[in-house]
């Protein structure tokens, strides 16, 4: 009989505090739970140029499952520009003959949006603000702004509100939508081999996660 694999490794960068909170809350949730069979090691990294993270990063496995998790915010030129310099940066990091390729684990907008779909599904909406009423309603906050609700105490009281059977209703969520925008007709664009949506709502955060639940057993595969 084979021999169980006993780690799961996953590598992340991440543009913010919240986002690697949010991962290590993840990875500890899943290891904690005793459905699990095999356990997730990452230690998720602030880092907004995946380039720069794979030049410092040279022993990585060669087959290593790398993500980056960033938003696409709006349409703005300099919005859509910074977009795709990450983009741009997670491909050259790809080509360093490491082995490996970015993956990309973007929400449109923002996110928030994938903290929503913790609990509930989540319209359309025009601007990243939007998020803090629902995030409010659903967690039973009252925060009066991102910046708060952003602050590591906060955050970490929300994430203390979850379980890891609301991260499974997340990515079933969140792969409704994927099979919504694409029979919606949402507009989608490539750049760099990537593609990507500009209507929202959307996020590619949901594919690691996956990963992550299946592998360790929490989800069959």
């Amino acid at each position: 009989m084979a021999s169980r694999k006993m780690n799961a490794r996953y590598y992340f960068t991440v543009e913010g505090e919240t986002e690697k909170w949010y991962l290590e809350w993840l990875r500890d949730a899943i290891n904690a739970d005793p459905r699990a069979k095999v356990k997730v090691v990452c230690s998720p990294k602030v880092q907004k140029n995946p380039l720069k993270w794979a030049k410092a990063n040279t022993n990585l496995d060669k087959n290593a499952k790398v993500f980056h998790v960033f938003d696409f915010e709006d349409e703005e030129p300099v919005h859509t520009k910074a977009f795709r310099d990450t983009l741009e940066s997670m491909k050259k990091a790809g080509q360093l003959g490491r082995g490996f390729k970015y993956v990309n684990a973007y929400s449109n907008l923002t996110f928030e949006l994938w903290m929503v779909l913790h609990k509930a599904t989540c319209p359309p909406l025009m601007q990243r603000k939007q998020y803090l009423g629902r995030i409010n309603d659903l967690y039973g906050e009252h925060f009066e702004g991102l910046h708060e609700y952003k602050t590591e105490s906060n955050f970490k009281r929300v994430l203390g509100k979850l379980t890891v059977d609301d991260v499974m209703a997340a990515v079933e969520r969140a792969e409704t939508l994927a099979r919504r925008a694409k029979e919606s007709c949402f507009r989608r664009e490539s750049h760099c081999g990537y593609q990507y949506y500009l209507d929202n709502p959307v996020t590619e955060l949901w594919v690691p996660v996956k990963q992550m639940l299946t592998e360790s057993g929490l989800l069959d595969s």
